[in-house]
């Protein structure tokens, strides 16, 4: 069995692996065209703040941000289940659920 204790694994890794996963769920916003992937991204960044929020309170000693996590969970739940109901909605009266529809419900 390798011995692991020589990989340290600190704050700047998690920072970093945050960072990453932020990045592609801001790309996949940005980029994609279909909802649910949308959603999806939108996901994965609030994921990425809890890693920091996690880190950070790893590395201070505390419990803050493992708490704080816990309502990130609960607003990203409740983002999805809104966001999941309007996609619904729409796509029974409408047939379809491409973002660049959405463009023509403005008014």
């Amino acid at each position: 069995m390798p011995d692991l204790s020589q990989y340290d694994v600190g704050l700047s890794h998690y920072l970093l692996l945050s960072a990453m996963v932020f990045c592609i769920g801001l790309v996949g916003v940005l980029v994609r065209k279909n909802t649910i992937v949308i959603l999806m991204c939108i996901e994965l960044m609030l994921n990425a703040v809890n890693i920091t929020f996690v880190a950070f309170s790893r590395y201070q000693g505390n419990n803050d941000g493992s708490i704080i996590v816990f309502f990130v969970m609960a607003i990203a739940a409740a983002e999805a289940a809104v966001g999941l109901a309007l996609i619904v909605a729409i796509f029974k009266r409408f047939k379809e659920v491409n973002i660049r529809f959405f463009e023509h419900l403005k008014g």
